[in-house]
């Protein structure tokens, strides 16, 4: 297939959804206002699972499980081309004092998912440094967290690799080119970009893109702020979560302890209230973070939607125009997924899972 593909935005979803592409269209280049992969995706903390996933309809489950069993191959495959590690760290979720366990156990039961109630003490035995008080504890084995920072310099470097790739930094994309009933391009600030078909991937800037057509996709802007502590190696042997907030050890150390959810528009300035609630927080969780030194505190903008369920596929009455957006809290968990999906819908392949849940058609305003 030899045609040209214009991917708008050079988050996780737009990277690997270029890097699918690439193997099967002519030529792809990736737009992105700013520098790609330095939004959301970067921001996030990269646990691959939603947080509670047995509050999630089905389609974003079928979505979700199909990432974690492809992830740890991602991770290696673009280890051994870029020699740049995204470091997918398996380490299992304990969830503490859940109000719904017995939903998320009747749900790992349903989809056969490795979940199971633990005694609290084998919760403490396993992870020494837990806060004291927790009474019920659930686990799941072989959930993995991906450094996302890593994973998005990976994948920009192997699509660096492509020839028949190009990545265009600081290129904001104002609007879409129109002929004869279709989408054939995009304008941007430095020109206009033709295309055969057209990819929107740009997270919660979606919607605001979307709007220039008269539509109103319903994805909006949703701030996140994280801090970040360095701490020994082996401090934190598992992620834990309790009361909405999560910490996720890195290899190194590092500990990522997140986080807020606020309706900000695009504002993305950190906040002392935050930084006092995530410590807090933190030191709940683990007590002996109050020691720690914070070494990092930001905040991202997720791409909100209705229930977290993306739009993929191609937007109706607009030919050449097709979405990939609107993952809200799990871009990085649904992207291996997303993106392969994406490449089957628009090259025509047999698609790994039902496309009709994710489709833009009818769900458009």
């Amino acid at each position: 297939m030899s045609k040209q593909v214009v991917v708008v935005g050079g988050g996780v979803i737009g990277l690997l959804t270029a890097f699918n592409l690439a193997a099967r269209v002519g030529q792809v280049v990736v737009c992105d206002q700013g520098e790609v992969g330095r939004e959301s995706s970067w921001a996030g903390g990269g646990i691959v699972s939603p947080l509670y996933p047995w509050r999630y309809s089905p389609a974003v489950t079928a979505l979700a499980h199909w990432s974690q069993d492809f992830y740890p191959q991602l991770g290696e495959r673009l280890f051994a081309s870029t020699g740049l590690d995204p470091e997918v760290h398996t380490t299992g979720l304990y969830w503490l004092d859940l109000d719904d366990e017995a939903e998320a156990l009747a749900w790992a039961e349903r989809e056969r998912r490795p979940l199971s109630a633990v005694d609290i003490s084998a919760a403490y035995d396993a992870v020494p440094v837990l806060g004291p008080g927790f009474k019920h504890a659930i686990f799941m084995a072989g959930v993995a967290n991906v450094r996302n920072p890593r994973l998005v310099k990976s994948l920009k470097a192997a699509l660096l690799a492509l020839p028949n790739v190009t990545l265009r930094e600081h290129c904001q994309v104002s609007g879409f080119v129109h002929e004869n009933g279709r989408v054939t391009g995009v304008q941007t600030a430095d020109g206009v970009l033709m295309a055969d078909e057209v990819v929107l991937s740009a997270g919660a800037w979606s919607g605001d893109l979307l709007r220039t057509l008269g539509l109103e996709l319903p994805v909006e802007p949703v701030k996140g702020q994280m801090i970040l502590f360095k701490c020994a190696e082996d401090f934190l042997p598992s992620m834990v979560l309790a009361k909405g907030r999560y910490a996720i050890p890195r290899r190194d150390g590092h500990i990522l302890v997140g986080s807020t959810l606020e309706h900000a528009g695009y504002d993305k300035t950190p906040t002392e209230d935050a930084l006092a609630s995530l410590k807090a927080s933190a030191i709940e969780l683990l007590p002996a973070l109050k020691d720690a030194k914070v070494v990092g505190h930001w905040a991202g903008l997720r791409p909100g939607s209705p229930e977290g369920i993306p739009y993929i596929g191609p937007v109706p009455g607009h030919d050449g125009l097709w979405l990939n957006c609107g993952h809200y809290r799990n871009g990085l968990v649904l992207a291996p997924a997303s993106c392969q999906l994406f490449t089957d819908l628009l090259t025509g392949a047999e698609p790994i899972i039902d496309p009709a849940p994710y489709a833009p058609e009818g769900r458009l305003g």
